[in-house]
């Protein structure tokens, strides 16, 4: 049975998740794939599988949703990225809200995360949580290049179940997608952070593992979460070098 919310899905190059995800929100009356161009073949998969399809050229996450945000068919949306899954107890969770009008016009829905075919319970992502349920009219995203998180204009509610969160394709992925994200972070932060110094380049990296290793539990994940925590201080280190450079004039590539 199909229900009037619009899932919307935003891909580029996501040949081998792209069934998957699809088929875990079937349960809306329309599937709407906004797609950057992708070379491997993920619009004409999504097309085949019954989807709608718009492509639009990629400047960043944000834009790129609040610009396809408006183009949906219902009021609702479910927005879930390739690598997520809609459980089957968040989709009868958002069937039953949907009987009677939603209190809150939008939903932080918390993610169960994958990493290395590993369910990470602590490492810092214990609390990971998204806004991926809400209504067309009353949201939009944050004009960031990473992490944008969405503005509603009304009340924010919470769900009870959570999304599957698939996070590692492998390790080239891995290196490339925190390379772009340490890119696009140092933008966002340059026009704030004018100096560079000891704090960011040694006290912060060196805080965000112990927090996350130490004081958040990550040393319980074992060895994928000594990884995991230790790429998240590579991050920080790597974003201050970045916002350094940027600061001093030097051009870093973009383009995903």
């Amino acid at each position: 049975m199909k229900y009037p919310i619009t899932a919307l899905i935003p891909t580029y190059n996501e040949i081998e998740h792209i069934e998957a995800v699809i088929q875990s929100v079937s349960f809306a009356q329309e599937i709407l794939v906004v797609d950057s161009f992708s070379k491997d073949g993920t619009a004409e998969k999504a097309r085949a599988l019954g989807a709608t399809v718009v492509q639009r050229a990629y400047d960043n996450s944000a834009s790129q949703k609040n610009w396809a945000i408006p183009q949906s068919q219902f009021e609702w949306i479910i927005l879930v990225d390739a690598d997520e899954r809609v459980t089957p107890s968040l989709q009868k969770e958002i069937i039953e809200m949907l009987q009677d009008p939603p209190s809150c016009k939008s939903y932080w829905i918390y993610r169960s995360n994958i990493f290395m075919d590993k369910r990470i319970r602590f490492s810092g992502w214990q609390g990971d949580k998204v806004i991926r349920f809400f209504h067309r009219d009353f949201c939009k995203y944050e004009e960031k290049h990473v992490h944008a998180e969405v503005i509603t204009n009304g009340d924010v509610g919470v769900l009870k179940n959570k999304l599957d969160h698939l996070t590692y394709k492998g390790l080239r992925h891995l290196l490339d997608k925190s390379d772009w994200y340490t890119t696009w972070g140092a933008y966002d932060r340059s026009n704030r952070i004018k100096k560079v110094g000891f704090f960011q380049l040694v006290f912060k990296p060196f805080f965000t593992f112990f927090r996350d290793y130490i004081l958040r539990l990550g040393f319980l994940d074992g060895k994928v979460g000594f990884i995991l925590c230790a790429q998240a201080s590579w991050y920080v280190f790597f974003r201050a070098v970045k916002i350094w450079r940027i600061n001093e004039g030097e051009a870093l590539p973009r383009k995903k």
